[in-house]
């Protein structure tokens, strides 16, 4: 039996990279540029280049499937309890340069504020599955609220400092991590009994934050941004119960460290002037997976379930580049982008701790999307005016962007595993839509 740590699958084992739609178009290849509101998760040093108050908020909708056949020739196929992961991964963002609000004289420091979903999806497998012990359903719907703070020391240097606080809540899902299986027998327990384990917790971390511009353009635009973010890791003791067929048997802890994250980017803008500009960028993200040794489940009548988990640190190489036309001369007051990107990801969970909760693997994503952007007097949807007017808190600019990603695990045959029934060749394929709404004020 193994632990009720959940789900699978975005890039990096469970974690997902994809934070709004402006970025996902990229591949997530947005350290560098953060240049709209979602900096407040990819780079938040990049909210000095922000000004007024910029709101964004979007959802990101996941489709897909996993299946598994072993050496016997059983298969099964799995989904995301539906063809839509259901509460889709969501975020909410906000920035304020604190000149812009009348705080200071300075226009070098802005704040803002985060949500966003960090880790986590949803799994299913029939219970017929030959490793239906092992798991059939798996959750994992933790959130991070992210206040954040970032100045400017040197006119090309900005830097950025937050916390992270990871948590669950009620009105995102089951508001808990959970795992369900079929109960092998034993301990009074009747072989083939719905099992459930689940816990919640809340703990803190910090990130730390750096942009540094070496080179502009005459209007002061960057040609070259150096993007660099830590994530500290921080751990979740998760406290829940142990049930068999809805009733409590006991208590029930696992303690989870969220793994620390090192990611830096640059981007190259070969063109930028007062019609186009054109990006490049190329991150490189470093997620800490070793930090999770062990999945051991402690439970309140003595027992303790032990679960070797020995993940693997991995590195996510992303490229992404965005085409951008100035008030094109079809749609004057607009900003029109188009956005491209590929990553590489590598798995974290070796064979022999491999559990189809996470059907982990190395896995290539490929992404496009667009954005528009409009301002002074553009109309958004044709009816909504974006701009324009001198009042207080009056909307000078409304954009949308939207993106579509696929995500191609390769197949991946699991062989000497410490549960043999899980042994066999797994194969996922992900697909990614997002959309995100932002209001500049």
């Amino acid at each position: 039996m193994t632990a009720f740590l959940p789900p699978a699958a975005r890039a990096g084992s469970f974690r997902i990279y994809d934070h709004s739609a402006s970025a996902t178009g990229q591949a997530s290849a947005f350290t560098a540029q953060a240049d709209d509101a979602s900096a407040g998760y990819y780079n938040p040093a990049g909210m000095t280049q922000l000004r007024g108050v910029q709101f964004s908020a979007g959802t990101t909708l996941i489709a897909g499937g996993f299946s598994f056949q072993n050496g016997a020739g059983t298969q099964a196929n799995g989904d995301l309890r539906g063809s839509v992961a259901v509460p889709p991964p969501s975020n909410v963002y906000i920035t304020a340069n604190l000149k812009d609000l009348g705080i200071g004289s300075s226009d070098s420091t802005t704040i803002g504020l985060a949500v966003f979903s960090p880790f986590g999806t949803l799994t299913r497998w029939p219970d017929s599955s030959p490793f239906s012990t092992a798991t059939t359903k798996a959750a994992f719907e933790l959130i991070d609220i992210r206040p954040s703070i970032a100045f400017r020391p040197l006119p090309d240097l900005a830097i950025g400092l937050g916390a992270d606080i990871y948590t669950f809540s009620g009105a995102f899902g089951e508001g808990q991590v959970e795992r369900q299986f079929r109960w092998p027998g034993g301990l009074g327990i009747p072989a083939g009994t719905g099992m459930e384990l689940n816990g919640r917790d809340t703990a803190a971390g910090f990130n730390a934050s750096l942009l540094y511009t070496p080179l502009r353009n005459g209007d002061g635009r960057p040609l070259v941004n150096i993007g660099l973010i830590y994530r500290s890791q921080a751990t979740l003791h998760l406290d829940g119960q142990l049930l068999a067929g809805g009733t409590r048997v006991a208590d029930a802890r696992t303690t989870f460290v969220v793994p620390q994250v090192l990611t830096g980017g640059i981007a190259l803008w070969p063109v930028r002037d007062k019609e186009r500009e054109w990006k490049l960028e190329l991150d490189v993200d470093y997620t800490g997976w070793k930090s999770v040794r062990n999945l051991d489940t402690t439970l309140s009548n003595g027992l303790t379930i032990a679960t070797p988990a020995n993940w693997t640190s991995g590195y996510t190489v992303m490229v992404g580049t965005e085409y951008k036309w100035l008030n094109p001369t079809p749609l004057p007051d607009w900003d029109v982008a188009l956005r491209a990107g590929y990553w590489h990801s590598q798995k974290a969970i070796p064979d022999q701790t491999f559990n189809p909760a996470i059907p982990d693997g190395d896995n290539h994503a490929v992404s496009t999307g667009f954005g528009f952007m409009c301002r002074e007097h553009g109309k958004f949807l044709g009816v909504i005016p974006c701009g324009g007017s001198d009042k207080a808190l009056s909307p000078k600019g409304l954009g949308i962007d939207l993106a579509y990603q696929a995500i191609l695990y390769e197949g991946r045959t699991v062989a000497g595993n410490v549960n043999p029934t899980v042994n066999g060749t797994y194969r996922t394929t992900l697909h990614v839509g997002s959309i995100n709404l932002r209001v500049n004020f």
